[in-house]
């Protein structure tokens, strides 16, 4: 007799989407096998991702739905299942993140988690999560999904040059990355400048921070250090840190004058030398 592995559904997002999956495939008297033939997948992997031992994709979950007509309930379970595999102390900034209606970031070392590219996110995570690099990869595509609904939040990136001129990963996911940066130029919603070397001391110098706005809730500030994030409504903080934004902004290039620069340092530190 097969030992089929229970799964408690409440024990988190990933054993519920696992015991889920397999309770609809049984409803249909399909094997795992037969599922897999279905949505171009082996059985194999269908037996790991119903026993939480695999993380499935957003694509994996599309196939699911159309598979089994359960109606998008996989596409919503799967927002769910890689959301809580960002790190536990990030998880609340995240939701955040999810709900406000305006982002302001000042980065002073790498891209925003919302901008990068799916090669930049890996090479970064790997050095700290080499065992979850895949799924928090995945996790942090997810995240990423705010910026393509009909009313995305609008986000304003003020980006130190340093974080065009570190390299992370290669020259060549460096030249995918800035050229993505790139590709935000036509967006309404997404308004990227830098901040160069020459402008000297700023108000930023004690390193990134991100506000929040909301409809109807209070402000936050959010910043965060190794292993740690820390976020305040306090208003005088708000206040502090929104002017500081403010100056930010006004110190930094122009949109378009950073869009440029972008392209330079692409094409002068990071292209092909051939």
């Amino acid at each position: 007799m097969v030992n089929i592995q229970e799964l408690d559904p409440s024990a988190s997002p990933l054993d519920y989407y696992g015991w889920e999956l397999r309770r609809r495939r049984e409803e249909h008297r399909l094997t795992q096998q037969q599922l897999g033939d279905v949505i171009f997948c082996t059985g194999s992997l269908v037996g790991q991702i119903e026993t939480a031992r695999k993380l499935p994709t957003r694509e994996f979950s599309e196939r699911v739905d159309a598979a089994l007509g359960t109606d998008g309930a996989f596409c919503r379970l799967v927002g769910l299942v890689l959301r809580s595999r960002l790190p536990a102390w990030f998880q609340p900034y995240a939701d955040l993140e999810a709900r406000a209606t305006y982002i302001s970031v000042f980065q002073a070392q790498v891209v925003y988690g919302l901008l990068q590219t799916p090669e930049y996110a890996r090479a970064l995570l790997a050095v700290d999560y080499p065992d979850k690099t895949e799924e928090m990869v995945a996790a942090r595509l997810e995240r990423q999904r705010i910026l393509a609904r009909d009313e995305p939040p609008a986000l304003w990136v003020v980006l130190s040059e340093a974080a065009l001129m570190q390299e992370v990963g290669s020259h060549e996911v460096m030249r995918e990355q800035l050229a993505h940066l790139l590709t935000f130029r036509d967006n309404p919603w997404v308004h990227i400048q830098v901040l160069p070397f020459s402008a000297g001391e700023h108000t930023a110098l004690m390193g990134s921070f991100n506000l929040l706005r909301f409809e109807d809730d209070p402000d936050i500030f959010y910043a965060e250090s190794y292993e740690q994030g820390h976020m305040t409504a306090n208003p005088s903080v708000i206040k502090d840190r929104s002017v500081g934004y403010a100056r930010l902004q006004a110190t930094a290039l122009s949109v378009e004058d950073s869009a440029a620069l972008i392209a330079r340092v692409m094409e002068e530190r990071y292209g092909d030398p051939s």
